[in-house]
């Protein structure tokens, strides 16, 4: 290459590169807005420290105190939306300074809006040391109005644990009670299937996306209980993959607590998951799980509108 050519060479693909770099940072954007209703990443960390601190404190002082100020509306474990409850592992509550008709009552078996077992699902995620859950659950800020709540919990010790949780007033939460009817039908039509057909031949139709149960972008998914992945009709390639692991973007792990929901018999939980009727954006999603012989379970699920 000539001299003279050289600078304008260089210009050239400093341009490119600005470009490049304008184009990225565009995208990240765009998801970011995507999904930030759905997110409580700013919040996570701090939430996850509040619950952390209170578990040193239940440790450092003991569980009678800890108890008392956990209970205290005005005491160091409330902090505007952030408040400390406490749960021994059998679904008791023992502590909740804004339900204090609570304390003593047994909330193993309750429902939220949507049919999940709130309470269930927290013991389950504790019983493994800690982890995050959906439900929903009156706002005190918003008239106690029901909304999407993103709890975490820790174990204190094997008797008992702790919890908080962040609101996602934003995001849209409420599933129709024919919706979900309609959701359980679908999916127990799929279980009388397999227990009729069989397993293989009943994957080879939940996996054919023009199959009897692909119906308007409603689809059947199947795992086993290590978490192997038997049936994703529009997610073809994690077919055969464990996926116990996975976490949805605020950390909640729900291959895990579909296996939990499963092993019980069956049952609802949400978890953020791509939408194929929307291009796989991460939509919120109440899914039904059931198990089929004790070996693999199945479910299907419904997508928030917004």
């Amino acid at each position: 290459m000539s001299n003279w050519n050289k600078p304008l060479a260089i210009v050239l693909l400093l341009s490119a590169l600005v470009l490049v770099t304008q184009l990225v940072l565009a995208e990240d954007v765009s998801m970011g807005e995507a999904n930030q209703s759905l997110s409580a990443s700013p919040n996570i960390t701090e939430l996850v420290t509040f619950v952390e601190s209170a578990v040193t404190y239940a440790q450092e002082n003991g569980k009678d105190m800890a108890l008392m100020e956990f209970n205290n509306e005005t005491g160091s474990f409330v902090d505007g939306e952030l408040y400390i409850y406490a749960f021994d592992f059998n679904g008791t509550c023992i502590a909740h300074p804004f339900e204090s008709d609570w304390i003593g009552e047994n909330k193993f078996n309750e429902i939220d809006s949507n049919g999940i077992l709130a309470t269930r699902n927290m013991i389950n995620a504790a019983r493994g040391g800690k982890g995050f859950s959906y439900f929903i659950f009156p706002n005190p800020a918003h008239d106690n109005k029901d909304e999407l709540k993103l709890g975490y919990v820790m174990k204190v010790d094997d008797n008992w644990w702790l919890g908080s949780g962040l609101y996602l007033s934003d995001t849209s939460a409420s599933f129709d009670q024919s919706e979900r009817e309609e959701l359980v039908a679908y999916v127990d039509e799929a279980l009388q299937f397999a227990k009729d057909n069989g397993k293989e031949k009943s994957l080879e139709v939940f996996n054919d996306p023009a199959g009897n149960f692909t119906r308007n972008g409603r689809y059947i998914f199947a795992y086993d209980y290590e978490g192997q992945t038997l049936a994703l009709t529009f997610q073809p390639e994690l077919i055969g993959m464990g996926r116990i692991d996975v976490q949805d973007p605020n950390g909640v792990y729900f291959i895990r607590q579909m296996i939990d929901v499963a092993e019980a018999g069956n049952g609802f939980l949400c978890y953020i998951y791509p939408d194929p009727s929307r291009n796989m954006t991460q939509v919120l999603k109440l899914s039904y799980a059931a198990d089929v012989d004790g070996t693999w379970f199945l479910g299907s699920g419904i997508y928030s509108e917004g």
